[in-house]
């Protein structure tokens, strides 16, 4: 299996993103357009995210969720406060 060499380009690009995919979602959630529980699929469509970076989310602790009959859900208050919480400042000179 071939190495992939992650560059700070690539970090800021995820960064930038990420930070769209947040727009977006508070757009949304401000619009009372957003669902309250999320499937999977649409929490991997909002956030951009491929089934194993969300499993892996999910793993780790990093994303709660619920389970009901085997389809698992998301509450989208939970998403943007751990996108709020694992939010990146940097100074002016950065």
């Amino acid at each position: 299996m071939p190495t992939s060499i992650i560059t700070t380009d690539d970090l800021r690009e995820f960064k930038m993103e990420l930070l769209d995919a947040i727009k977006t979602l508070l757009a949304k959630q401000s619009k009372g357009q957003l669902k309250r529980y999320l499937k999977s699929s649409e929490v991997m469509d909002l956030l951009q995210l491929s089934p194993g970076t969300l499993q892996n989310l999910r793993i780790n602790g990093t994303l709660p969720y619920s389970k009901v009959g085997g389809i698992i859900y998301y509450d989208a208050e939970e998403i943007q406060e751990v996108l709020t919480k694992n939010r990146i400042q940097h100074g002016l000179n950065s």
